[in-house]
C-alpha cells in the first residue's frame, strides 16, 4: 500500500520507483508538447479552442493559461521533489477536460479534440479511453512519489514558464502585422487581382465548415464601402462558388486559386481566417469570428462602416 514506509530517499525502491518514473516521463511528454504548442502559438491554439466550444473572447487567454499550466505541470513531473504536485495538477486538468468534452459531447462528436497541433484525435468513445489512460499515468506518476515540498522554487519555475508564454504571445501577435502581399493573385477565371492598392479583405474558408458559413453570413451583412473582398477555399475549391452563394457573399468579390501563396505569407491553423491588406501590406490578421469579432477589428482599422 502507498501508506507503507518509504525508502530513505523519499520514494519506494524497485519496480514501484521505476513505474513512477516511466509514468512521469510519459505523461510529462504529453503535457509538455501540448503546453509548449499553446504557449508558442496561442493565436492558433485559441482558434482550436474556440472550435471546441470555448467562448471565442476567452479562447486566446485560455490558450495562454493552459499553455502555462500544462508546461508547468510537465516540468514538475520530471523533478522528484515536485512530482506529486505535478501529478495532482495533470490529473485535475485531465478530469476537467473530460468533463468539459462530456458536457459538449453531442456538439463535438466526430470533431478534433484540439489538444495537439499535429495529432488527429476525434471526439468519441476512444477519446475518453485515451484520456483515461493518461489519467492513470498521471496518478501512477505521483502515487509512490515522496511528499512535495519547496513552494518558492516551484513558484520560480511557474514564473519562468509564465514569462516565456507571455513573451511568446507578444511575438505571435506582432508576427501577424506588416507582411507584404504579392502584387497580384489569380482569380478562378484566370484574371489578375491587384493587391497593392487600396483595402483588400481576403477570407479563407472551408466550404464544408459550418463555422465558416456562419462567419461568411456575418461578413455578407457588413457595409464594406470601398474595401474589396476576395474568397479563398482551403479545401474542395470546386465548391467555393456554392459556399459564397450559401453565405450571401456572391457578388462581393472573386475567388482566387492562390491558396498556397497566401497561406505561406499569412499563416493560420484552421479556417475561418482572414487577412486585411492596405496598399499591399497586412493591416490585421483575423482569426476570431464570434461576436464582437471580426466587426470590432474591421471597424477599428477602417475596413467596414
Amino acid at each position: 500500500m502507498a501508506t507503507e514506509a518509504l525508502s530513505a530517499g523519499g520514494e519506494r525502491k524497485g519496480w514501484q520507483s521505476a513505474l513512477s518514473w516511466i509514468a512521469a516521463i510519459l505523461i510529462s511528454a504529453v503535457f509538455l508538447v501540448a503546453g509548449l504548442w499553446k504557449a508558442t502559438d496561442p493565436i492558433g491554439a485559441g482558434v482550436r479552442l474556440a472550435q471546441a466550444r470555448v467562448p471565442e473572447f476567452l479562447s486566446v487567454p485560455a490558450a495562454v493559461g493552459f499553455g502555462i499550466a500544462e508546461t508547468f505541470a510537465a516540468v514538475l513531473l520530471l523533478i522528484p521533489r515536485f512530482r506529486r504536485w505535478g501529478s495532482i495538477i495533470t490529473s485535475l486538468m485531465l478530469v476537467a477536460f473530460m468533463v468539459f468534452i462530456g458536457i459538449h459531447y453531442k456538439e463535438l462528436q466526430g470533431a478534433e479534440c484540439s489538444c495537439f497541433p499535429w495529432v488527429k484525435r476525434a471526439v468519441g468513445p476512444g477519446f475518453f479511453i485515451g484520456d483515461g489512460i493518461m489519467l492513470l499515468l498521471a496518478i501512477l506518476a505521483g502515487w509512490w512519489a515522496r511528499q512535495s515540498e519547496g513552494l518558492r522554487p516551484a513558484a520560480v519555475i511557474l514564473g519562468a514558464v509564465a514569462v516565456f508564454a507571455v513573451v511568446s504571445y507578444g511575438v505571435s501577435a506582432t508576427r501577424h502585422t506588416g507582411t507584404k502581399a504579392p502584387n497580384t493573385i489569380t482569380a478562378e477565371d484566370g484574371t489578375k487581382i491587384a493587391l497593392s492598392e487600396g483595402k483588400v479583405f481576403i477570407y479563407f474558408f472551408n466550404p464544408q465548415c459550418m463555422h465558416c458559413l456562419e462567419a461568411g453570413r456575418k461578413l455578407a451583412a457588413m457595409n464594406w464601402g470601398d474595401t474589396r473582398f476576395v474568397g479563398v477555399a482551403t479545401e474542395n475549391p470546386q465548391f467555393g462558388g456554392w459556399f459564397l452563394g450559401k453565405a450571401g457573399l456572391t457578388g462581393k468579390g472573386p475567388l482566387t486559386k492562390d491558396l498556397d501563396v497566401l497561406r505561406k505569407l499569412f499563416p493560420f491553423d484552421l479556417p475561418p481566417a482572414a487577412v486585411a491588406l492596405e496598399n499591399g501590406y497586412q493591416k490585421a490578421m483575423l482569426l476570431q469570428f464570434d461576436d464582437p469579432e471580426p466587426a470590432a477589428t474591421l471597424k477599428k482599422i477602417g475596413f467596414i462602416h
